[in-house]
């Protein structure tokens, strides 16, 4: 049955890659499928086997992907996991297994989302939203169940207003209103549970689907919070995640006291995130984020029986 299964799969993927490929390819009929192909000779179809550089490069399936969570310090990490000079990841968000647009365009067409990698390097790929979409575990774990999957939290409290901030001056750019962040997120004087924000902070709910497909070996959990206080400790345990090298090491950040935050040191070149990151939250009545901590404390407690430890949030 398993055998099946991914053999149906992989036919899935071979027509999702006749669409995608433009008509009148040179090399399309030199990537056919033979009749004695089988799906057990590679991880790939013949049709999407990676695309060889002359210098030794190639665009794989990323053994690392980053799934989360939104406003947890997503871009922090991967710029700071950027630094091993085995690691090489994706320009953008790609958000192929979250949206049906990109999902429908095959696996050929996520693996040309890659970027170029000798055979020694791990490639990584970040979308946030995969964390909280329920079809992303098993599209992951059908196309290669051996992946390694990072996820950033933080105090969920602290994620929704950043959640709002972003929101707030995303609507600002394009002159849109905006509601005051007490209006959506109270509701019949309690937490509003229908504002997105708020359910993307519920992560035992999330995480409860990861597990169903991937162990806790398969994936790490990095403390948000801490990472913007001292990244360097964190840094080494996704290094030993990953089986990296140690390469990471003090002299790549130092502190911005203008931005306020750890910004980082390569090669004797400085650069800091984007402005946007780092914004101040807006100001929330002290009595409203009671409400916060008092709501988040029963799921934050799932959740740290759920993966085994826990974390210094309100």
């Amino acid at each position: 049955m398993a055998g099946f299964l991914f053999g149906l799969l992989m036919f899935v993927f071979r027509l999702h890659f006749f669409r995608a490929r433009p008509a009148g390819s040179q090399d399309a009929e030199a990537l056919t499928p033979t009749s004695d192909w089988s799906p057990r000779a590679s991880p790939y179809p013949v049709e999407i086997q990676p695309t060889l550089h002359p210098n030794g490069t190639k665009q794989c399936f990323p053994q690392t992907i980053i799934i989360g969570v939104r406003k947890g310090g997503t871009r922090a990490l991967i710029e700071m996991l950027s630094l091993h000079p085995d690691i090489v990841a994706a320009e953008s968000e790609v958000h192929f297994f979250d949206w049906e647009s990109n999902f429908e365009k095959g696996l050929y067409w996520y693996i040309s989302q890659m970027p170029f990698s000798y055979p020694h390097q791990i490639t990584v790929e970040k979308t946030p939203a995969y964390f909280t979409s329920s079809k992303v575990p098993e599209r992951i774990y059908q196309i290669n169940s051996d992946t390694k999957l990072l996820l950033i939290l933080r105090d969920p409290t602290e994620r929704v207003l950043s959640d709002y901030t972003q929101v707030f001056y995303n609507r600002l750019q394009k002159h849109k209103h905006s509601q005051p962040i007490e209006t959506v997120l109270i509701k019949n004087g309690e937490i509003n549970v229908d504002y997105k924000a708020i359910n993307r902070s519920l992560y035992y709910i999330h995480m409860q689907k990861w597990l169903k497909y991937f162990p806790l070996t398969h994936i790490h959990l990095v403390d948000g919070d801490q990472l913007i206080r001292d990244p360097l400790p964190e840094m080494k345990k996704v290094e030993k995640f990953l089986s990296l090298s140690p390469q990471i090491n003090a002299s790549n950040f130092y502190f911005n006291k203008t931005k306020g935050f750890f910004c980082l040191r390569d090669n004797g070149r400085e650069r800091c995130l984007h402005e946007s990151k780092g914004r101040a939250h807006p100001q929330v009545a002290p009595t409203v984020l009671a409400k916060l901590y008092q709501f988040f404390h029963q799921p934050n407690k799932r959740l740290f029986e759920l993966v085994g430890r826990t974390f210094d949030w309100h």
